[in-house]
């Protein structure tokens, strides 16, 4: 537990978690909008025909490897 010596301290503490509070809060806000931007079905088509690209490559360099 710490020990303020005056009121000074407990306001400049107060003030710094307060602050803290703030960030934490505004990081969360943050985060909220960018995973409602990762659930909309556009990304979802996005990443989809990424994978789709990546395996499909795949598969044609196995398929010339492996003739």
């Amino acid at each position: 537990m710490k020990v303020y010596s005056s009121f000074k301290d407990i306001e400049n503490n107060l003030k710094r978690l307060r602050l803290e509070r703030d960030i934490a809060w505004e990081e969360l806000k943050l985060m909220k909008n960018e995973y409602k931007e990762d659930l909309k079905p556009l990304n979802w088509v996005s990443s989809a025909l990424k994978l789709t690209g990546k395996y499909g490559l795949i598969a044609l360099i196995r398929k010339w490897i492996f003739k």
